[in-house]
């Protein structure tokens, strides 16, 4: 399947996957979507406490030094695990624009330790922030009560309906802690239909520039 380096609106690259007419984030704007969605909308739910992430979708790293960024800035400690089926290559992570775009130049060496470190083991990024990657494919997912907040971020539902499945939301759902959250860019009714099957407790909010609404969804206990 061919592979381009974009530019999306805010200026942020991501890669897009032609045959599918498919991108890793929006073309509106990647580093604007990422933090509405899973910034604003997940992680701000935990200021002040330390919070354990898995993310759906490792792919270009953006969304992890994000979040990076946010335990410097907020000093928080986060525990963060990448789940990712199909890596992104060397040659296209050095094609992201991430750094200049998020006025980070002192942090390149980490979001290049982020792609270089070993799939399967955990790294201390910082004195803050742990990663794991794992590759993993999505219905390979085991974990039971481990994460405090999931990050959704597959491929949309018109491309790969089998990863926003009942049964995958069953393993999101096992594998959040009591009271746990999960947020996603999706707003599709199946997909609400799907979370709701397995016990979330789902809320519609504003979308990201470009999206207008999104995901939230609760494990209530």
């Amino acid at each position: 399947m061919k592979r381009e380096i974009i530019k999306t609106l805010d200026g942020s690259t991501t890669i897009h996957l032609e045959e599918w007419n498919e991108s890793y984030h929006s073309k509106h704007g990647a580093i604007q979507e990422a933090k509405h969605v899973f910034i604003m909308n997940g992680l701000s739910l935990f200021e002040n406490n330390p919070v354990t992430i898995m993310e759906i979708g490792f792919g270009t790293g953006l969304n992890a030094f994000i979040t990076f960024l946010e335990s410097e800035n907020k000093d928080q400690k986060i525990d963060y695990v990448g789940v990712e089926g199909y890596p992104v290559n060397a040659e296209e992570v050095l094609a992201m624009n991430y750094v200049e775009e998020l006025e980070a130049l002192e942090f390149r060496n980490i979001f290049e330790e982020m792609h270089k470190s070993e799939w399967g083991k955990k790294i201390e990024i910082s004195s803050r922030f742990s990663l794991t990657k794992r590759k993993q494919f999505f219905d390979e997912i085991n974990d039971l009560e481990i994460f405090d907040l999931i990050y959704f971020d597959a491929f949309g539902y018109r491309v790969q309906p089998e990863l926003w499945s009942t049964e995958i939301f069953q393993k999101m759902y096992n594998s959040l802690k009591p009271n746990g959250v999960l947020v996603t860019y999706a707003a599709r009714g199946v997909v609400k239909r799907s979370m709701i099957s397995v016990g979330f407790t789902v809320e519609k909010l504003a979308g990201p520039p470009g999206k207008r609404e999104m995901f939230r969804a609760f494990k209530k206990v």
